[in-house]
């Protein structure tokens, strides 16, 4: 409990501070007014349209990815796994793509749902296909060997299609860095009721997630029913990875490595891994989110980079790690 009521005032702090800093410089004082309706002007209107509803969708997704990344490593016993590891980035990635090729969208509002779409259509197909002649359902083999073989199968047709139009490329490139920068809170209640819903199944997955980690021929021992468990696994992730990847684009080391931090604070029991492996991947998110509007000023430097540099370190340092095999 102290762990959680410490996370709860780091996730409090990281809230403020992401309301409060920006490339500009507003007066405390004044970003209260903002948000209270007795300040008026430019920097009022500045920190109600733009920092509060960054800093609404960097908290649920941020929570999202940090869900989806417990709940994929526990279904699929691998200690390096992330929403990656189904297809689900490729599949918003080459969706978003067809839309903006075929359709002429532009901003993260328009193209959203076909974002989402081919997340959730690259899940299902990933794991349809790891489902073929396996008993009793995908095996985490056959899933992490699906979504490779779709990943890049979909990176190919993505790369194909922005390579001949210049156009999309750069709508492309907006997206695919992975940010929250020019979403407005449409975006954040479009993707709001599909990451509450996958939350509430990720939370209901912990029991599961404990069985199963004892192996598939124990879990069907004890009574439980190995592939509609993952497929409930897989419904939560692709809600929660769909969603946030459709909103803010990949973002690439937070659910790879936001369950190993929760992990060596509440140990391998999914019901408190689960929680605080949301509560660890809204901090970090919106941590991350605010030091790239500082270090840059008057510029400023994408969450999907931010993360990716503080990432990539760790990343190396649980690839050496002797104990990720014991998952």
């Amino acid at each position: 409990m102290a762990g959680a009521a410490l996370l709860g005032v780091l996730l409090t702090l990281a809230v403020a501070a992401s309301v409060a800093l920006g490339a500009k410089d507003i007066a405390f004082g004044h970003v209260i007014g903002a948000l209270f309706g007795s300040e008026h002007g430019a920097d009022a209107e500045l920190v109600r349209t733009m920092r509060v509803p960054r800093t609404l969708l960097g908290l649920a997704v941020g929570i999202a990815l940090g869900l989806a990344g417990a709940v994929i490593q526990g279904y699929t016993r691998n200690p390096l796994a992330d929403a990656g590891l189904l297809g689900l980035n490729s599949g918003a990635a080459f969706s978003a793509v067809l839309a903006i090729h075929l359709f002429g969208l532009a901003t993260p509002r328009q193209y959203v749902w076909f974002a989402f779409a081919g997340a959730a259509l690259a899940g299902v197909v990933v794991f349809g296909v790891a489902a073929l002649g396996g008993r009793g359902g995908p095996s985490p083999l056959s899933l992490a060997l699906a979504g490779a073989a779709l990943t890049f199968l979909l990176q190919a047709l993505t790369n194909a299609v922005v390579l001949f139009d210049s156009a999309t490329l750069d709508a492309y490139r907006f997206w695919v860095v992975g940010s929250t920068a020019g979403r407005d809170l449409s975006v954040f209640w479009n993707v709001l009721p599909f990451l509450a819903v996958g939350a509430a199944l990720a939370l209901a997955c912990g029991p599961r997630l404990n069985i199963l980690s004892l192996g598939d021929d124990a879990a069907r021992a004890l009574g439980a029913n190995v592939a509609a468990a993952r497929a409930l696994g897989l419904v939560a992730v692709v809600l929660l990875s769909g969603a946030a990847t459709a909103a803010c684009g990949p973002i690439a080391f937070l659910g790879l490595v936001v369950p190993h931090v929760a992990r060596a604070i509440t140990g391998p029991d999914y019901r408190w891994l689960l929680p605080y492996s949301g509560l660890i991947g809204g901090i970090a998110l919106l941590t991350a989110d605010t030091l790239g509007r500082v270090v840059a000023r008057p510029g400023e430097v994408s969450v999907g980079i931010m993360l990716a540099v503080f990432g990539a370190p760790f990343f190396i340092l649980l690839v050496r790690r002797r104990k990720l095999v014991q998952l």
